[in-house]
Parts: structure tokens; C-alpha cells; sequence
């Protein structure tokens, strides 16, 4: 299974049309948005092309492609407006022999970990900073921000295909 896995788009209809385009030509089954589709949040300037309805209009036709989990911007009223479940705080997903755990980061993270086994995969976005690392027991996966990404990393996403992990640019 190709899973196209991408966090923070922060109402940014720029970024998210270029997350599009690249997961369209990605060949995925499915995008995996692990949190903070619509609003910036308080702390965040506003990204290039800040329009949340925008990116309501482009996410809801692609409903049955998307899976996605509750980021700390992310609100009852997003669910309102748009026609995917956003309101998980997390999930696991077992594809190509992996188990994954997939949550947006503000609750589990390595400094809080969820009930992990050995060998498992804990994935998130919130910091904004992209990193793939082996933490002994499991692997921590981050896939950066779409939108507003920090400490001069690029506006990223990841594949993850054949059980491996590929952290790629939109830029």
C-alpha cells in the first residue's frame, strides 16, 4: 500500500493545491493528513494564500481517499464543513507489515508515547520540522508541515511505500 502522509496545511490553498498535485502524481491510495487542515493557530503567521475555504472545496471531493486525525487547530466546526472524519485524535494503520500509529503530535509524541510495541511506528506533524529516527524500540516519523514549516526545513510530505519511509519537498 502507498500511503502520501502530510500535516499542518493551516488553510493554506497555495500549499495544499501543490500537496495535491504531488499526491495525484504519486500514484497513492491514500492521503494521510495527520492534523491542522483549516485554521493557523495563534502562534502562526498566516500562509501564503490563507484561505480555508479553498481547502475545504479542494479536500471534500477526495473524502474517500483521505484518512486524518484531530490536530490541536482543528475544531467541532471543521467536522461541519468538511465531509471526511478529522476529529480522531489518533489511529494505527497496519500496511505492507508495519504497524503504524498516526496522531497529530500536540498529545503523543517520544516525550508522551502511546502504547507502542516494539518495532512499531509512531507518525506526526505539530512541530513542523520534518525527521525519520530510530528510537530503539520504535521509529519516529515526522512529516513536517505543508504550509508553514520551521527551522529551514522545506514545505514537505512523506511516502511511505513497501514498508519504508521517503521524506520528499513540494518545493
Amino acid at each position: 500500500m502507498k500511503l502520501f502522509i502530510a500535516s499542518d496545511i493551516h488553510g493554506s490553498a497555495h500549499w495544499c493545491r501543490k500537496m495535491l498535485d504531488a499526491f495525484e502524481n504519486s500514484g497513492a491510495e491514500k492521503l494521510v493528513l495527520l492534523g491542522d487542515i483549516l485554521y493557523h493557530g495563534p502562534r502562526n503567521q498566516l500562509p501564503d494564500g490563507y484561505d480555508p475555504k479553498q481547502v475545504i472545496a479542494m479536500l471534500n471531493p477526495l473524502r474517500d481517499k483521505i484518512l486524518c486525525v484531530r490536530g490541536n487547530c482543528d475544531t467541532e466546526v471543521d467536522q461541519m464543513v468538511l465531509d471526511f472524519p478529522v476529529l480522531a485524535d489518533y489511529c494505527w494503520i497496519y500496511a505492507d507489515g508495519c504497524k503504524l500509529f498516526l496522531t497529530h503530535g500536540h498529545h503523543f509524541n517520544p516525550e508522551e508515547l502511546p502504547p507502542l510495541s516494539k518495532g512499531d511506528f509512531l507518525l506526526n506533524g505539530h512541530t513542523h520540522i520534518p525527521m525519520i529516527k530510530d528510537m530503539g524500540d520504535y521509529t519516529y516519523v515526522n512529516c513536517g508541515s505543508v504550509a508553514i514549516p520551521k527551522e529551514n526545513s522545506s514545505h514537505s510530505y512523506i511516502i511511505f511505500e513497501n514498508g519504508q519511509f521517503c521524506l520528499m519537498s513540494l518545493e
